[in-house]
């Protein structure tokens, strides 16, 4: 079991196969909540999170995990970027547009409004 502090954000992939392949594969990205904080459930993650974003089906997962991959290339660590980002890809794949890039910019912006936010 694991465990995250409140305002963690991580990945959570489900994979399941038969002897014919791959039967469901789906992977969400979560942001763990603080104890007075409204959550949403989600198999597996007790209690639940802010569920940022869920892709279902092998090509979808494939393509966050691309995402994630793009994030780490730039010399980020993926579970440090911010939530609006996450937000903002899982719209764009709702609509079949490709995201914008998670950059050391946009990731300084958010460490400066995390910092005057408090």
């Amino acid at each position: 079991m694991l465990s995250y502090r409140p305002g963690s954000v991580f990945g959570f992939v489900r994979w399941a196969a038969n002897d014919f392949g791959t039967v469901a594969s789906r992977i969400d990205i979560v942001r763990t909540v603080a104890p007075a904080e409204a959550y949403q459930t989600l198999a597996f993650i007790r209690p639940g999170g802010e569920i940022l974003l869920t892709a279902d089906g092998w090509p979808k997962v494939c393509q966050v995990l691309r995402l994630i991959d793009d994030v780490e290339a730039v010399g980020l660590d993926a579970c440090d970027v911010a939530p609006d980002h996450w937000r903002h890809v899982a719209n764009r794949m709702s609509v079949g547009q490709a995201p914008r890039a998670y950059t050391p910019e946009r990731h300084q912006a958010w460490l400066k409004r995390r910092e005057i936010e408090g």
